[in-house]
């Protein structure tokens, strides 16, 4: 830690103040207060569109050993709103690295407080949920700080999907060397952008997909003018009710098309075909969550990032449960009984974490593959 670091204060909304030093952006952020208990692809975190207005806790004690390089990139830049870990490094021991992950989020104008009791913060956040907060390095009053941390918005209800998917519709190219494209894809799939990380489209590609991605709103009829032979509905940030528009889509591609979605893919076809879904009390985020396959009865450790989940009381008769959180038996996967359609809430694409699930991917593509052939 070096010696120059600004003092910072971390504050939460139900009162509980934190003090150590700042490393990355000095300023002032806010955000809903969360905690990831991986042990590592902390950049792959940081890079997840999903974590859009959140401060991520880490729960391992050291961060920053292995610095900042863009191969570990999952978008163009970090989309945490901040960073708290217990103890920083400095000088990363990774050939790869081209920046210590200091310098990386000060790029970015994001700021992180190290030194603090991590164990604490992670217990109170599970004991009383995830809150929102304040991580400032200016100078102000316990009191004032808690009435700003006070006034921001809940998650519950925001859309902050509009906001970072795309724009516009493109064919996605894969930027990294390591990423097997073949020469002549055979498949065609479009792909819901509301906020995608690169690994599953990677994936996509390399499995023989050409890869068209579309906004967040995109309605269905623009979808099935561009005569694709499945979709695909991938993770993104806040409240899957707020995206109503893209419920709206995938309810009327239901029974055209294949469909596999993950994260908040999986949540908006639980409203397509009826379901509700619901704030968790901390949520899942991490690279060591237990889930069982129930067609299977195999149990797969899953890489996780999600304050939201489908009510399995509301899914009715259209749709049924396939895969269930061993932790807290909240649903991780349901399939729709009339069409070529699954999702799964877990990250199948494993970046950061373990590869169980990529079988998912496979999965899609053979049902893709069978449709098609029909």
């Amino acid at each position: 830690m070096s010696s120059k670091k600004r003092t910072t204060t971390l504050a939460l909304a139900n009162g509980l103040i934190f003090r150590g030093h700042s490393f990355g952006a000095e300023g002032e952020i806010c955000g809903e207060v969360v905690f990831n208990t991986s042990h590592f692809g902390y950049q792959e975190i940081l890079t997840d569109p999903s974590y859009v207005g959140q401060i991520v806790t880490m729960s391992a004690p050291q961060m920053g050993n292995v610095g900042a390089t863009p191969l570990d990139e999952e978008s163009l830049r970090p989309y945490a709103a901040g960073m708290v870990v217990r103890q920083l490094s400095e000088l990363p021991s990774n050939w790869r690295a081209n920046s210590s992950l200091d310098k990386y989020l000060a790029t970015y104008g994001i700021g992180g407080i190290e030194g603090i009791d991590t164990r604490q913060l992670v217990t109170h956040l599970r004991t009383h949920g995830a809150c929102q907060g304040i991580l400032t390095t200016e100078s102000l009053s316990d009191s004032a700080l808690l009435e700003k941390a006070r006034s921001i918005p809940s998650m519950e209800g925001q859309d902050l999907v509009s906001a970072i998917s795309t724009k516009t519709i493109f064919d996605y190219q894969p930027v990294f060397p390591h990423v097997q494209v073949p020469a002549s894809p055979d498949l065609h799939v479009v792909a819901y952008d509301f906020g995608a990380k690169r690994a599953m489209f990677d994936l996509l590609v390399e499995g023989g997909c050409r890869l068209t991605v579309v906004p967040f709103d995109t309605p269905a009829e623009k979808v099935l003018a561009l005569k694709p032979d499945g979709v695909f509905l991938s993770n993104g940030p806040g409240d899957p009710a707020a995206v109503p528009a893209s419920k709206q889509a995938v309810t009327e591609l239901i029974g055209k098309l294949p469909i596999f979605g993950i994260c908040l893919g999986h949540q908006i076809l639980a409203l397509a075909v009826g379901a509700k879904t619901y704030k968790m009390k901390f949520g899942h985020r991490g690279a060591n969550q237990p889930v069982k396959d129930l067609r299977t009865g195999k149990i797969e450790i899953t890489s996780q990032n999600h304050g939201f989940a489908v009510d399995p009381a509301s899914l009715g008769s259209r749709a049924e449960v396939t895969h269930l959180n061993l932790n807290d038996g909240t649903v991780e996967g349901i399939r729709v009984k009339d069409a070529y359609a699954f999702s799964v809430q877990h990250h199948p694409e494993a970046s950061p974490g373990p590869q169980d699930s990529r079988h998912l991917f496979d999965r899609f593509l053979m049902d893709l593959r069978s449709m098609k052939g029909r």
